[in-house]
């Protein structure tokens, strides 16, 4: 017997969505949505971020991360 497998649908881009064109590393409530728990980017096979918003995500992350907006990592 076959297992039907369930087709996922593709995740559409938030940030595209938003029609977002810059992401401040000052929003850190958006910024947070983007992290996990421990302080680790998510990536964008998960969060399902086109590849300019998941670079945008990026840089934003890591200069908060050096303004000690969010913290590098959480034990």
């Amino acid at each position: 017997m076959r297992e039907r497998r369930k087709r996922r649908t593709k995740k559409k881009c938030r940030l595209c969505g938003m029609k977002v064109n810059y992401i401040d590393y000052k929003n850190t409530s958006l910024l947070r949505d983007f992290m996990t728990d421990k302080g680790k980017i998510i990536p964008k096979r998960i969060t399902g971020n086109c590849a300019k918003h998941q670079r945008m995500v990026k840089t934003a992350i890591k200069r908060a991360r050096h303004m000690a907006l969010l913290p590098f990592t959480k034990e």
